[in-house]
């Protein structure tokens, strides 16, 4: 069986799992922490790409037919027939799918592929992927209703909040906001267990203040740093 490839250290481990117990300690909310390498691979944005790269070849073709039939008599030394209309139109298409596959190839490379998605969708995706593993391990978890999700998606450098529903009725998405850049900060700063554990540390002092710890109050999910 292949190992397992590890984004982040124990150390990272240990506090996020650490700063989890203590927040819990002071609230009724159940907190979960998730880490993961990205939230997609963006094929389709690869493929706009090359799509977008192939049309300005054709159209810079269209656009300066002069041009590229003296390149190609350039490189042919003067020698090449005269082509016609459909075997320039052939030509033009080739060219077309040649740096359609050629940019697809070079998008193959993931941290350009990755450089070249706009930030919005970058957002967005992180989001959807928030949300759908909410919807698996959080949502509706706890009997009171109060389990909340904290995701970081490092090569993206996107973190979100995803809260149930009792804790969404009091809190507005905004309150999160230091948390999430206390987080991001640390995260740009090569210590992703660090802010994931202080946005635990601001995220516990919200709870406590909505949601103060009860005298019959389970540990209803894990604490642990889940990787994925």
């Amino acid at each position: 069986m292949p190992q397992k490839i590890s984004h982040v250290s124990e150390a990272d481990h240990d506090i996020v799992t650490a700063a989890v117990a203590a927040a819990e300690a002071h609230t009724s909310g159940e907190i979960v922490t998730v880490v993961a390498a990205k939230s997609n691979d963006y094929d389709d944005v690869a493929l706009v790409w090359a799509s977008v790269i192939a049309f300005i070849a054709m159209s810079a073709i269209a656009l300066f037919p002069e041009f590229y039939r003296g390149l190609y008599d350039r490189l042919t030394g003067g020698w090449g027939h005269e082509l016609t209309a459909n075997q320039w139109l052939g030509t033009v298409i080739a060219v077309g799918v040649l740096k359609w596959i050629g940019m697809w190839l070079i998008l193959l490379w993931r941290p350009l592929r990755m450089a070249l998605t706009p930030r919005a969708i970058k957002a967005q995706r992180v989001r959807a992927r928030a949300i759908d593993l909410f919807k698996v391990g959080t949502e509706a978890k706890t009997i009171g209703r109060t389990g909340i999700l904290l995701y970081l998606s490092l090569k993206e450098h996107r973190a979100d909040i995803v809260a149930d529903e009792a804790i969404a009725a009091k809190v507005a998405p905004g309150v999160w906001g230091e948390a999430m850049a206390a987080l991001i900060e640390r995260v740009r700063a090569g210590k992703p267990g660090e802010g994931m554990a202080e946005a635990v540390r601001q995220m516990g002092i919200v709870l406590a203040e909505h949601f103060p710890k009860g005298d019959e109050n389970p540990n209803e999910l894990p604490d642990r740093l889940i990787e994925l």
